[in-house]
């Protein structure tokens, strides 16, 4: 990344004001749960095709055009690295932070695990959702739906699941910043929708942009990592994989994973259709971990409560473990030009306003 572009906005005096601020990221995900107020039942409810991803539509594969974005500052040297789990303070709540990813790659539409959603919804299982740029443009109602739910928290999880290793320059920028675009813009048809018209804080716990990113396949390397970082947004891991990609991983196992979850855990589930028997296992799981007095927090709420867990490289279990897609994966299909890359580059932030 040009280093010219990246760090504009970047002010040392508010050095400790960031900290706080990249803490607390989310106002969505702090409100009590109060229902959906933009969508009924029915319109929520899970629906049949839409689990199944579609291979070769490519339909949603160009990126979302260049906009003016959010203002942001870089993430400050204390949360610079990827997060894997946050350590709370003795004797406090025990909180965990479900987290669901939200894949889509290139010349496929992912599905919607609406089971997964509808269960959450039910339990009142707060929860983060890192969805592709791809996916949130081929799932436009649906993203409407998470945005105005209170109980679900928006974060990036790159614009079509690339290995961010193997990138470098505008390759890398589009896989950060696609999403970004993807996110403002649905926030934008939201504030123009006879919802917000009538329930304006349907908008109003809606946060401007989305402050966290997941890296596809659990893959970074130094270049990715400061990237992400310098666009504002923490890198979040995850110490707890329920293997839910693989189909031969049953809901027992899933939940087996789940339920060894500790306080500060982050874990790792996926609702794009590819989380093969997780819709199963929550209500194995959940009703356990509850009956230990564990509570289901957002991530922003979690990272708020304690002292994140940095490292400086991504991996699922051990260092090193996620280098194996630099050889599974390569890039397929190349970027399309944008006409206006420029746009892209927010605009100074205000030193007195810190995000």
């Amino acid at each position: 990344m040009d280093d010219s572009l990246t760090r504009r906005g970047h002010h040392p005096r508010l050095a400790v004001a960031l900290a706080a601020t990249f803490l607390v990221t989310n106002t969505l995900a702090t409100l009590a749960h109060a229902g959906n107020q933009c969508f009924n039942e029915d319109a929520l409810a899970a629906k049949p095709g839409e689990l199944k991803p579609a291979k070769g539509n490519h339909s949603f594969d160009r990126p979302a055009a260049a906009r003016q974005l959010v203002d942001y500052t870089p993430v400050p040297p204390n949360l610079r690295g990827a997060i894997r789990r946050v350590k709370l303070p003795a004797g406090s709540r025990k909180l965990i932070a479900l987290t669901f990813d939200l894949c889509e790659q290139p010349g496929e539409v992912a599905g919607y695990d609406g089971k997964i959603i509808d269960y959450l919804r039910a339990q009142g299982i707060k929860a983060t959702l890192f969805a592709g740029g791809k996916w949130m443009r081929s799932h436009a109602m649906r993203v409407q739906q998470l945005l105005t739910d209170p109980l679900f928290e928006m974060a990036n999880h790159s614009e079509a699941h690339r290995n961010l290793r193997l990138l470098s320059g505008a390759d890398l920028q589009e896989e950060i910043l696609g999403p970004q675009r993807a996110f403002e813009e649905a926030r934008q048809l939201l504030g123009a929708s006879q919802c917000v018209a009538s329930a304006p804080e349907a908008l109003a716990r809606t946060p401007e942009r989305m402050s966290l990113f997941r890296f596809p396949f659990g893959a970074c390397n130094v270049e990715s990592l400061n990237a992400v970082n310098d666009a504002g947004l923490l890198a979040i891991q995850w110490n707890l994989s329920t293997g839910d990609p693989s189909p031969s991983q049953p809901a027992t196992a899933i939940a087996r994973s789940m339920l060894a979850a500790k306080p500060g855990s982050i874990l790792i589930a996926h609702a794009n259709g590819r989380g093969y028997h997780t819709a199963e296992a929550l209500p194995l799981a959940i009703p356990q971990l509850k009956a230990q007095g564990f509570e289901f927090v957002t991530i922003s709420e979690l990272l708020a409560a304690g002292t994140p867990e940095v490292v400086n490289s991504c991996y699922d279990v051990q260092p090193g473990d996620s280098d194996k897609y630099d050889k599974l994966f390569t890039l397929k299909i190349s970027q399309p030009k944008r006409r206006e890359p420029k746009t892209d580059v927010p605009a100074a932030p205000d030193p007195a306003l810190p995000r």
